[in-house]
């Protein structure tokens, strides 16, 4: 099918369209009111370009429940441990859960996810296209958090299975995710980058079920240097709203070279987005369209890149556009997405793309309105890095984006959110690069928290921290 896009070019202007904006409430703003230190010494190494502790695809890192914060990390002798604090307490108790890094691969990440179901801390980790190690926390450990005390024997032996659920021998990218009822799911890649698919697994309190893959690998894409017939969707994130629709944004990744002007750049194209409105079992384009099947047969029904209605912003692979960067919807529903490339002012061919994103590159807020339409403004902030940014938006929708270095920049709800400036740069932090955001503690307390680990060499371990802001209350 021809592939279409649904944001049309006057909408990429960087200016507020009549109805964007909600009742008027205090605009964007940060206040520092504290930094904590999770471990004087967490395990540091360079790899991609990022690091295992702080890596923008950690669905959750760093996450809040019942008045407390939870954060994972490997320790410089390389044991995976959990920290648990009140929320506004100074001080962390961690835990270690038994597993060990096995590889300096800053994919090997661990995420978290809380079924609210049975109470239970669930932790995936430590994979990059092979296995992985998943342990969960006896149940009602984090319904109870005052009452049950904070050791390992509250964490069951790390599995190299979902209690039994064999998932693929090729796994990749776990990210857990709550549903309105209180299940877990985790979604992940099966298979390699530029040749795998999106897949999902549940968990409903007693048992976890594979409900199969969701994206396909095949159809051919062509741009003006060459075709590819093999990808895979990197996600932005998959997040439910306040009312049940799960959201994705995504770009794909070629897995043919000759798709690009240059051998130097990298192959990830355009940016789509899908919803599912079943709890991930079928999934539709902007329009409504039904463009894929959870576990369809064959493939034949999964979402790919040859589905009409799937691009709200168009770019071809010449300007390094970045994998997995962030998203997060609004107290209407409404999606909001950061995505980062070489804007073409700055040339049609990027040639080095971890040197032209460090150079030239600039992130861009791109949201679904009032009205139904996208727009698209471009942050006026220089990413100095090749790495991602983080998204949030506060209890008044006003949005913020963490940039890398723990800089972070405000667009306020009223201006329909075009008009972005820097609130904070980062001093003080000499953070390394990418921050791990808790995604779920801005609606419950009105506090931004970010993981980030501080600058080192080589293999020499540095400071993991958790800094907080208070937003507009």
């Amino acid at each position: 099918m021809r592939r279409r896009t649904v944001l049309a070019t006057a909408l990429l202007a960087a200016v507020a369209t009549p109805g964007t904006a909600r009742a008027a409430g205090p605009g964007p703003s940060v206040s520092p009111t504290g930094i904590t230190t999770l471990d004087p010494q967490a395990i540091f190494f360079v790899s991609y370009d990022g690091l295992v502790n702080n890596n923008s695809f950690q669905k959750n890192g760093l996450l809040t429940y019942q008045g407390h914060q939870y954060a994972a990390w490997y320790t410089a002798d390389r044991n995976a441990v959990v920290g648990r604090r009140p929320l506004g307490a100074s001080t962390w108790s961690t835990v270690k859960v038994g597993h060990t890094l096995r590889y300096n691969d800053s994919h090997n990440v661990i995420s978290m996810g809380v079924s609210r179901v049975d109470g239970r801390l669930h932790l995936n980790m430590d994979s990059h296209s092979d296995g992985f190690t998943y342990v969960k926390s006896v149940a009602g450990l984090l319904d109870d958090p005052t009452g049950l005390s904070w050791t390992t024997s509250r964490f069951g032996v790390p599995q190299s299975t979902l209690d039994g659920l064999t998932l693929t021998s090729q796994f990749t990218y776990p990210q857990f995710v709550a549903t309105p009822e209180g299940r877990l799911q985790l979604s992940y890649r099966v298979a390699v980058s530029g040749n795998g698919r999106g897949a999902l697994a549940e968990y409903d309190g007693t048992r976890w079920t594979a409900l199969g893959e969701w994206t396909s690998s095949t159809g051919t894409y062509t741009s003006e240097h060459g075709s590819s017939t093999a990808r895979n969707m990197y996600l932005h994130g998959i997040d439910y709203d306040r009312n049940g629709r799960l959201h994705a944004f995504f770009t794909w990744r070629e897995q043919n070279a000759a798709v690009m002007c240059s051998g130097g750049g990298i192959t990830n194209h355009d940016t789509g987005y899908v919803y599912s409105d079943d709890r991930g079992r079928t999934w539709r384009n902007d329009a409504g369209t039904l463009v894929g099947t959870t576990g369809g047969s064959g493939g034949s029904d999964r979402v790919a890149v040859t589905d009409p209605g799937l691009v709200v912003d168009p770019l071809n692979p010449d300007h390094s556009l970045m994998n997995q960067e962030s998203q997060f919807t609004d107290s209407a529903g409404r999606p909001h997405a950061i995505i980062s490339y070489v804007p073409g002012r700055f040339g049609q061919c990027t040639t080095n793309y971890v040197a032209d994103r460090t150079r030239n590159g600039r992130a861009f807020h791109v949201r679904r309105n009032a009205a139904g339409a996208w727009q698209k403004t471009e942050i006026p902030v220089p990413l100095n890095s090749s790495q991602r940014t983080k998204l949030v938006l506060d209890r008044y929708d006003n949005a913020y984006a963490i940039l890398p270095f723990g800089r972070i920049a405000g667009a306020s709800a009223a201006s329909g959110h075009s008009d972005w400036r820097l609130l904070s740069d980062g001093g003080g932090l000499n953070a390394f690069g990418e921050v791990v955001v808790d995604e779920t503690r801005v609606a419950q307390d009105g506090v931004l928290s970010f993981m980030y680990q501080e600058k080192s060499s080589g293999t020499t371990p540095s400071p993991l921290r958790v800094a907080d802001f208070r937003l507009p209350v």
